[in-house]
């Protein structure tokens, strides 16, 4: 795969500092992260002299970056108040060290947020940071919930340090309540929390400032975790067509699905196959009636089911929207499963995979590449588990089923992530709640075959379609068209416009 953004987890940040305190000459981690998160408030929001800032240090060394910005702006000529409610007694070397410096200066501790009309400029969120990890599940609980929850009312920016505190760092969770930032400047590298779940809700705009530790490091932990963002996305996009082409140099989609009553999730789906460029798409409908012809759509080649696996060049099915449950969607399912052709499984495929064990099986031994599109509660019963569960821990569920079912996955939902079988993840950076509406999920699996029958790699296909169809949903979003009452259908041909603007600007350069 093509160079990304590295993602960590809080272990490996964890290891990442410790190696560092264990270099010859270490680096001074909390002064460098305090000074480079001064820097960034200064720039963003501090223009003018004599702000008023409200600092909340935490009892980890959150608090003690926290203690290094307050002391940094408070040099610069800010009000600076700092609420620091933590145990002396037990506080980091480090972090004491920090609270001593921003004493030395002046500086002075309130064991809550001062009472009376103070009117300040901003915030610096330094309570917890990557403190709340998935492992602990501690619920920030009495003075510091009431801190947050009085912050987050007040009309003035707010600036957390690392991780808004109460999300956390690996899982995008919320711990009890957590600080809803406008920025986010994290150190040392990015972390998934930031990324999926209520992440991209609560963290605002991310900076990260690396601090220049990863170089000095023997041993720095190898990422598998990666962000989707727009560089990534079109480094893989397909190049420009050739002049002397025809619709067999585009491929053949193929899409099983559509039963009674669901007919309109396959044509969905073959619609955005055909648009984001597939040579030809054939769709067939397991309904009692189904149509002849898509009359809004002409060019959809609606065939019999039982035809589909027969014709000839495919090289994608898209099995399951609208598929149903019924014996018929099962057979096709066991028939498409034996095949040597490259799937895109959605909806009902995975239902059915989730109900009946030996169609996991299948699964598993199937040696052409399966690209499975799950929302959580599809991935909740593909793990067997509930849907609370999936959400709790997105990164790991998505591995799981990556990994179960020899597949490549994407978990749909905020910051939808993508996983392969060697346990590569990808967090995608697109989107918005417009996509919560029927139909975008057939959508995007057109998309994904329509990327596949381009020549695109399965795994190149899955991460360039997520991408682009949660940017579809953000330009929507610009002109207004959205969130409310945004249409699947409206997503295809916002899709198609910016394939094309990627495909044209960046050979035009």
């Amino acid at each position: 795969m093509t160079s990304a953004d590295a993602v960590f987890l809080t272990a490996q940040i964890r290891d990442i500092e410790q190696q560092a305190m264990s270099l010859p000459k270490p680096p001074r981690l909390m002064e460098k992260a305090g000074l480079a998160a001064a820097q960034v408030i200064r720039n963003q929001f501090l223009k003018n002299p004599h702000r008023a800032i409200l600092v909340l240090a935490g009892p980890g060394n959150n608090g003690g970056d926290a203690f290094v910005v307050a002391r940094y702006l408070k040099e610069w000529g800010h009000a600076v108040t700092v609420v620091f409610n933590g145990d002396l007694n037990r506080i980091s070397a480090d972090a004491r060290q920090a609270l001593q410096s921003w004493l030395d200066i002046g500086g002075e501790n309130f064991p809550d947020i001062p009472n009376g009309d103070k009117s300040w400029d901003m915030v610096v969120d330094g309570l917890f940071g990557i403190g709340l990890d998935h492992a602990q599940h501690r619920p920030i609980e009495d003075t510091y919930r009431a801190w947050i929850e009085a912050v987050n009312q007040w009309n003035v920016p707010i600036v957390s340090l690392d991780m808004p505190s109460g999300i956390g760092s690996d899982d995008g969770c919320i711990h009890g309540v957590a600080i809803c930032a406008d920025i986010t400047i994290t150190f040392i590298g990015l972390k998934p929390g930031l990324f999926t779940n209520f992440g991209p809700e609560y963290c605002g705009t991310v900076i990260v400032r690396d601090l220049d530790v990863l170089p000095q490091l023997h041993a720095a932990p190898q990422p598998s975790n990666w962000l989707l963002n727009q560089s990534l996305a079109q480094s893989l996009l397909p190049p420009p067509r050739r002049t002397n082409s025809h619709k067999g140099s585009f491929g053949n989609v193929a899409i099983l699905g559509g039963s009674t009553g669901m007919v309109g999730a396959a044509l969905l789906a073959g619609r955005s196959a055909l648009h984001l460029g597939a040579g030809r798409v054939y769709v067939g409908l397991l309904a009692d009636a189904a149509p002849a012809v898509d009359f809004s759509q002409p060019e959809l080649m609606l065939r019999a089911p039982s035809e589909l696996l027969a014709l000839e060049s495919l090289n994608c099915v898209i099995i399951g929207p609208g598929l149903g449950q019924s014996t018929t969607a099962l057979s096709a399912l066991e028939n498409t499963l034996n095949s040597d052709l490259t799937l895109v499984m959605d909806a009902d495929a995975l239902n059915l995979v989730a109900q009946y064990p030996r169609l996991g099986q299948q699964l598993r031994k199937r040696s052409a590449a399966t690209i499975l599109t799950p929302h959580p509660a599809e991935a909740a019963r593909l793990l067997n588990t509930d849907t609370s569960a999936v959400q709790n821990d997105r990164m790991t569920a998505a591995r799981q089923i990556a990994q179960q079912f020899n597949s490549h996955v994407v978990l749909k939902g905020a910051g939808s992530i993508c996983c392969f079988p060697d346990g590569e993840r990808y967090l995608n950076t697109s989107g918005n709640p417009g996509l919560s509406t029927a139909g975008t999920g057939d959508v995007l699996s057109g998309m994904v075959g329509a990327l596949i029958a381009q020549g695109l790699q399965p795994a190149q296909a899955l991460l360039l379609a997520v991408h682009l169809h949660g940017s579809a949903a953000d330009h929507l979003l610009q002109q207004n068209h959205g969130p409310l009452g945004m249409t699947a259908s409206e997503i295809i041909g916002a899709a198609r416009s910016l394939l094309n603007e990627w495909i044209y600007h960046a050979h035009a350069e």
